[in-house]
């Protein structure tokens, strides 16, 4: 057995990587965390732990598809190159997995294995938004391990050194920058703890499904903000990012869905079991 920078390697030939591990981590995580909650809220964990598989590999599919349809630019390939040789969009070696793919591939296999349960999507809804902020929180230590994910150089207190290999062209002459991967898994922390105390607190105000637009406002507007110091950003236009488009796009969604129905007069005050 032996141990390195990218993780523990037995026999020759059984590579087990600390990026998956942490990946691996996080989902269990978050699986824990949404049976607990739905134990406490009258519901039956074994729903979840039946479409767990399900939902963890359409995830990883959206997350891979979203890579793959905005590589970053140090890259130097487009999303033709990958459709060109289809085993390159199996290959995570070639570059990884996005987020936003990440949720929305999740996201809807979630929502068909939900009904086809007959089970009411926006009260699971409730019981999962906080325990997605604190699966993405723990996979970002796999970041860490694989030294990406930084901002900008800083010489502030809590940057971190990036190793030369590891750094991009046209910052070699740099050591020391950002951990964007540290703020956002700070910041999805945060929305973690949020969420649930805002589920608690305010029950008698909100209605089943609210926390998925409250998610959806507060993650992406993190995320917005975030990419300002990030490199290596795939551009949209009028010098924004890719991914601050489509965080844009979801922050109005989230909010249109929020008010929209919060101003429905004739709908009844919620007696959701979970409030």
């Amino acid at each position: 057995m032996s141990i390195d920078e990218q993780g523990i390697h037995l026999l020759g030939r059984f590579d087990f990587h600390f990026y998956a591990m942490a990946l691996l981590a996080g989902i269990l995580a978050a699986a824990a965390l949404i049976a607990y909650r739905a134990k406490r809220y009258g519901q039956d964990p074994n729903h979840l732990w039946d479409g767990l598989i399900w939902v963890v590999i359409a995830g990883i599919v959206g997350a891979r598809l979203y890579h793959v349809l905005t590589p970053p630019p140090s890259m130097g390939i487009t999303p033709m190159d990958y459709f060109k040789n289809p085993l390159d969009l199996i290959d995570t070696r070639q570059g990884g997995l996005g987020v936003p793919g990440a949720l929305v591939g999740g996201g809807v296999v979630a929502y068909f294995y939900i009904r086809r349960r007959g089970l009411d999507f926006m009260l699971w809804v409730d019981l999962i938004m906080p325990a997605v902020s604190l699966g993405q929180a723990i996979g970002r230590l796999g970041n860490f391990v694989n030294q990406e994910l930084y901002g900008q150089p800083s010489d502030l207190p809590w940057a971190i050194t990036i190793k030369p290999e590891h750094r991009l062209s046209g910052y070699a002459q740099y050591s020391r920058f950002h951990p964007m991967f540290l703020y956002e898994m700070i910041w999805n922390l945060l929305i973690c703890v949020g969420l649930i105390w805002v589920h608690r607190r305010f029950a008698h105000r909100l209605k089943t499904g609210d926390l998925l637009w409250l998610y959806m406002i507060l993650y992406p507007g993190g995320r917005f903000f975030l990419e300002f110091i990030k490199l290596d950003a795939p551009a949209f236009g009028q010098g924004l990012t890719i991914a601050q488009t489509v965080s844009l796009a979801a922050m109005a969604v989230g909010l249109a869905g929020l008010v929209i129905r919060h101003r429905q007069a004739d709908q009844a005050p919620s007696d959701d079991p979970t409030h």
